[in-house]
């Protein structure tokens, strides 16, 4: 594989550096330590994978995806010291998360991930990596200075909290900066049911449904907390599940 780095910080670039190069199959592209300098050097020399800091000079890591969209783009691992923006990293079809301070061991595992689907790439295509997955498998999430990433298996339901969400996994509660409705998008409608403005639903996590008021649904959680399918919510799912509005 060949990979770039892009951060502003030495000691950082530094550190990608040493770990890249402990690696027999991987090929350091090159280094850059702006956002643009960043985008030239993706367009000229091509990675399969770019660690990707988020917080740069001149243009962030949101702004490089941006700008190298629909270029036979690589896989994005972003490199961060910054929590808040990981649902928006995978938003932008980010394969990994890096929180800064990182172990060897953490960093072993993402570019294991990346070699996996590296592999898989057979008969040719014209961007280096597939493409990422349509649905978020897990969400990065912190909590009392803990940080893990939180399978969407595990997901109960979720709340929106202005400019955040509050994700419900049994007895543990995990805030993260992003609207419900970037998150309704990336969640797999299969598993997941958004029932009014403010919450989605895992549909496992569903204990049973009665009839309300004005077309309205009362759902019962497997928890016994009770919440609000509302009709304008059915209208939009009419179909999709057997229910009619």
């Amino acid at each position: 594989m060949r990979a770039l780095i892009a951060d502003d910080e030495a000691p950082a670039r530094a550190k990608l550096r040493r770990l890249l190069s402990a690696s027999d199959d991987v090929e350091i592209a090159g280094e850059a330590t702006t956002g643009r300098e960043a985008v030239a050097a993706i367009k000229r020399s091509r990675p399969d994978i770019v660690f990707l800091d988020i917080q740069m000079p001149g243009l962030d890591g949101f702004g490089v995806v941006d700008a190298i969209e629909g270029d036979g783009a690589p896989y994005i691992v972003f490199v961060t010291a910054d929590d808040q923006n990981a649902i928006r990293a995978f938003e932008v079809g980010a394969v990994d998360y890096l929180l800064k301070p990182f172990t060897p061991a953490r960093f072993d595992r993402v570019l294991e991930r990346a070699r996996e689907r590296f592999a898989s790439l057979k008969g040719g295509s014209t961007s280096p990596l597939p493409q990422p997955p349509s649905f978020l498998n897990r969400v990065f999430v912190s909590a009392n200075g803990r940080a893990t990433f939180l399978s969407v298996e595990r997901i109960d339901r979720v709340d929106a909290e202005r400019n955040y969400v509050v994700l419900a996994a049994g007895q543990d509660r995990y805030r993260v900066r992003a609207t419900i409705a970037s998150l309704a998008q990336r969640l797999d409608p299969a598993q997941f049911l958004r029932i009014n403005r403010s919450t989605l639903v895992r549909l496992d996590a569903v204990r049973e449904m009665h009839e309300w008021s004005h077309g309205d649904l009362r759902v019962v959680m497997n928890d016994g907390s009770e919440l609000v399918w509302s009709r304008r919510f059915r209208a939009t799912a009419e179909g999709a599940f057997g229910v009619g509005g």
